[in-house]
């Protein structure tokens, strides 16, 4: 995992990752957030024109090596990550930080 390079998907404007909140029970809550990691950058193009293309505009994607994840995981308080293994249903599978 730590050798391997990701792409993420991240806001033009605020500098914010695209991120995944699998346990939210109710509105207002801070549930753990996952980094959405995508193992090709066409992946993650897809995954934004398929499921925000009206906003797909305002995304970039955006290289990872491996080795850099966890420093980027706990600068950014995220819980885990999520990898994307199909960008046109989803399927996501989650790893926690632990």
């Amino acid at each position: 995992m730590f050798s391997q390079i990701y792409y993420v998907v991240r806001s033009r404007s605020d500098g914010r990752y695209l991120t995944a909140h699998p346990e939210t029970a109710s509105k207002g809550s801070n549930s753990p957030s996952f980094l959405l990691l995508f193992n090709e950058d066409f992946e993650a193009l897809s995954y934004l024109n398929t499921h925000g293309a009206d906003v797909a505009d305002r995304f970039g994607v955006e290289s990872v090596p491996g080795s850099q994840l966890k420093n980027l995981l706990k600068r950014w308080g995220f819980a885990g990550v999520g990898i994307i293994r199909d960008p046109l249903l989803p399927n996501i599978e989650f790893f926690s930080l632990d």
